[in-house]
């Protein structure tokens, strides 16, 4: 799927449709301005996809606002996802045997804008998710609030990518990460 400049947002593929080796969710935005999208993601997913579900209104639910970590769903109630489409969600995923916790945002835009999974059971924290008991379970990476864009990223074949801007904060979490995955 190509950006479209009907759908600007449209980069951010991930909110249109939430992805498992077995199954897809497609999404509802919780901006009425990118619901066109869901219909082109899903026409190019069924090139990969034969089982599907549907997030319905009056649900709402952004894939910015999940992270799977394995097995398990967190699912962020924000501005663009609202509860009724959180427990859709969670509803879907536990049917399929995945497990499924709804947390509910007070600053940031989406769940992963503070939060991300850097495997071997290790996680990059900011701000509000810094002391929640749902992850406490995980080694945390801790990101100086000052910095916390930083949390907002993502580990690559042992890369983690994010904004320009804050390579030098990215290489030292980088490091941390390699130390606490070892």
């Amino acid at each position: 799927m190509q950006k479209s400049e009907e759908f600007p947002d449209s980069t951010f593929v991930e909110d249109a449709a939430v992805l498992t080796p077995e199954f897809a969710v497609i999404t509802n935005p919780g901006a009425d301005t990118r619901n066109g999208e869901i219909v082109e993601i899903e026409s190019v997913l069924k090139d990969f996809y034969e089982k599907f579900h549907y997030i319905k209104t009056p649900g709402t639910l952004d894939g910015g606002d999940i992270l799977q970590i394995e097995n398990h769903f967190y699912i962020g109630i924000s501005e663009r996802t609202k509860e009724e489409g959180a427990r859709q969600l969670k509803e879907i995923v536990e049917s399929e045997g995945y497990q499924a916790t709804i947390v509910p945002l007070q600053k940031f835009f989406h769940l992963k804008t503070g939060i991300a999974y850097l495997g071997n059971n290790a996680i990059i924290v900011a701000g509000e998710f810094i002391n929640p008991p749902e992850f406490d379970q995980y080694k945390k990476i801790i990101v100086p609030e000052e910095e916390e864009y930083t949390a907002n990223c993502i580990l690559v074949n042992g890369s983690l990518i994010n904004r320009k801007d804050m390579r030098r904060q990215s290489d030292k979490l980088k490091r941390q990460a390699i130390k606490q995955l070892n």
